[in-house]
């Protein structure tokens, strides 16, 4: 009996989920054993369906599928193959399996597209082992020049240039992985990426797919918040300066105002430090993250000017001082507005449900919506869970996504332009 294409992708998504570091879930992390082994597999199933396949010097995979007009740019699809620490099977995975699925069958049904077909395997987005994000996609987008890897190291004291070397990476005399030497890409027309949402809208709205108008833009923040340690039993509550009390307002509002702001909107603070920490102790110090996440620059960044100048209200009444430490500015990415028109258009000749959302995660789409034509496809994740081993999607809402991806790299590959 013929496979299909979906049955075809699941198989290859079971196959991959097997290259991972013992313990629960999937742990691929970069540069690993584990890693390389996926990589590896991925090489040889890409060169089983008749696909070119390359290596760029950070371990970026490349499949292509050569086109008729060879000198025209590559429409490159694919997402990234590194997980966090027991992650799930279908993040970044599934766009990688689907890729790879799509390009077979498009080459089978319809023979050499018009413009050349590439699906990638990126060496890194998580930001697991390392502490810098994109390692893959922030190299061929030109957000790296690889001196990053002489300075930044795991929790283990290895840095980045050693384990890539460890991985036979990161020498422009290598031959064993076949490296290209140019790892930017100017030849790129257009990037697609197919990716489960990681989150619960599409589910709770029983919509079958989710075409991305923007992925937010990110601010991160450190605070310190800063009053006197003292006694708990001999000090009046009128005479305290608790810091964890002034942080425990300014979380509050944190959650009312941007409850208020409402969507795509979203602020969080996910880890406090409290000192001393001590049950008989008034805490004296209390420092706190703050991530605020917009798909819109402007509304962004006013609301991190509000909520900061209330938190500074607050410390101010309560006798506290506040200092603040930026972790990260990432501008919102917004979408390729004709790519979301055929999107559109697709799911409704495929008659399926959809709806228009903006991803809060970050995603190696977000580095290629400034320099070309960018798409990003979401599907279902069961109880918007993700990042652990409870992440599934069902293969019917993964074939869904498949099949949208198909259609739109066979305009973009096949149809003239």
């Amino acid at each position: 009996m013929t496979q299909t294409p979906a049955s075809e992708m699941m198989k290859l998504l079971d196959d991959l989920s097997i290259f991972s570091a013992p313990g629960s879930g999937v742990t691929r992390l970069l540069y690993t054993s584990e890693w390389s082994q996926a990589q590896l597999f991925l090489q040889e199933r890409m060169a089983g369906f008749g696909l070119k396949v390359e290596t760029d010097k950070v371990g970026n995979v490349y499949g292509r599928l050569v086109g008729r007009n060879p000198d025209d740019k590559v429409i490159l699809t694919g997402s990234h193959v590194d997980t966090v620490v027991n992650g799930g099977k279908y993040d970044g995975a599934y766009g990688i399996a689907a890729a790879i699925t799509a390009i077979h069958y498009l080459h089978e049904t319809f023979g050499q597209p018009l413009r050349s077909l590439e699906v990638v395997s990126f060496c890194e987005e998580e930001g697991s082992r390392f502490p810098l994000t994109f390692w893959g996609s922030g190299h061929v987008t030109g957000m790296y020049d690889g001196s990053e890897a002489d300075t930044c190291a795991d929790s283990e004291g290895i840095t980045l240039r050693t384990a890539m070397a460890e991985c036979g990476y990161g020498s422009s005399d290598d031959t064993m992985n076949q490296s290209i030497d140019l790892i930017k890409r100017d030849d790129i027309k257009a990037f697609v990426e197919l990716h489960i949402e990681q989150g619960i809208l599409l589910e709770k709205t029983s919509k079958q797919i989710g075409i991305v108008q923007a992925i937010a833009g990110q601010r991160r923040f450190t605070v310190r918040v800063s009053g006197t340690a003292n006694h708990a039993g001999t000090t009046p509550m009128n005479m305290r300066a608790d810091a964890l009390t002034g942080t425990a307002e300014m979380l509050l509002l944190l959650e009312r105002l941007a409850g208020e702001a409402g969507e795509p909107l979203v602020a969080t603070s996910g880890r406090l430090e409290i000192i001393p920490n001590t049950p008989n102790v008034i805490p004296g110090e209390v420092q706190f993250t703050l991530d605020i996440r917009h798909s819109e620059a402007e509304k962004l960044e006013r609301f991190c000017t509000d909520i900061l100048s209330a938190f500074n209200e607050i410390a101010a009444k309560r006798g506290l001082t506040m200092e603040l430490t930026p972790r990260l500015s990432a501008p919102p990415a917004p979408m390729n507005s004709e790519l979301c028109h055929d999107l559109e258009r697709i799911c409704q000749k495929q008659g399926r449900s959809y709806r228009n959302m903006v991803s809060g995660a970050g995603h190696d789409a977000q580095l290629f919506a400034p320099r070309c034509p960018t798409a990003m496809i979401f599907v279902p994740s069961r109880d918007g869970i993700s990042h652990s081993p409870a992440e599934y999607s069902s293969t019917e809402e993964l074939g869904a996504g498949l099949e949208v991806l198909t259609e739109l790299l066979y305009e973009l590959a096949y149809k003239e332009i």
